[in-house]
């Protein structure tokens, strides 16, 4: 059933404004060692060209959310077509934007058609406090995205709570294991354990997993020998604004 209008998840009240402060887009690849070529590039608010993403996001207001969380996917499509990305595209998403998840993708889809954007290519991620905020608002959205056969992840995963109720509530096709998991975790013991429960526990559901943050090879090195084949990272290659990284800063090794 779809969501009231004028009604956020929680029933506060919405009206909706245009979000009108200008921004842009910068694009982080993704890597995936089973082929040795960019799996995904992650699109990032920037504001302006020398603007930063923080700056963007202090802008948007609850009442502006929708405006800024529709103009974020239809700019991210926009540029990543006009640059010919062949790769495909993820784009982070505001779940308490999202008032009926149908009608929102199917403006997303509209967009990737008037693009010329090949919507197979979209990934959305969403956050575990946004599942820890409204659970079965977050079902409702993954659930119309998955039944149009669009692929969905869990972003920064690991950094609360909601975790294993969040995989398996959400069941999304990949999960991206927040930074602060991976920093210093060559001299981590614990951390390391952590990470190889994951890896099995998704290799056992079929998830995907990406390492994001990567800063050191200490850092990379250790998550590759965990199993883990997607990565993303400074280490690797910072995001690039109004463009598209090639290769990465480090000779990549393939896996076996």
């Amino acid at each position: 059933m779809p969501y009231p209008p004028k009604s956020l998840p929680g029933g506060a009240n919405f009206d909706r404004q245009p979000f009108e402060h200008r921004f842009t887009m910068a694009f982080q690849p993704i890597y995936d060692l089973r082929t040795g070529r960019i799996f995904a590039h992650e699109a990032l608010a920037r504001g302006g060209m020398n603007g930063t993403a923080a700056g963007v996001i202090k802008s948007v207001t609850a009442r502006t959310r929708y405006s800024f969380d529709r103009k974020c996917r239809i700019k991210a499509i926009a540029m990543a077509s006009a640059l010919g990305l062949q790769t495909k595209l993820s784009v982070n998403c505001m779940p308490n934007a999202v008032l009926d998840p149908d009608s929102c993708i199917s403006a997303t889809l509209m967009a990737a058609e008037h693009y010329g954007f090949d919507a197979a290519n979209l990934i959305f991620e969403f956050t575990e406090m946004e599942y820890l905020r409204d659970p079965q608002h977050m079902r409702a959205i993954i659930a119309s995205y998955r039944k149009r056969g669009l692929m969905t992840a869990i972003d920064n995963f690991g950094t609360c709570f909601a975790g294993l109720g969040a995989l398996c509530d959400m069941k999304t096709d990949l999960i991206k294991i927040d930074k602060r998991i991976v920093r210093g975790i060559e001299s981590d013991q614990r951390r390391q354990r952590m990470i190889g429960s994951i890896v099995r526990m998704c290799s056992e559901l079929g998830t995907g997993i990406i390492a994001e943050g990567i800063e050191t090879q200490a850092e990379f090195d250790v998550l590759r020998d965990a199993g883990i084949t997607q990565f993303q990272g400074f280490y690797l290659g910072q995001p690039m604004l109004e463009g598209l990284r090639t290769a990465p800063r480090v000779p990549l090794p393939i896996a076996a």
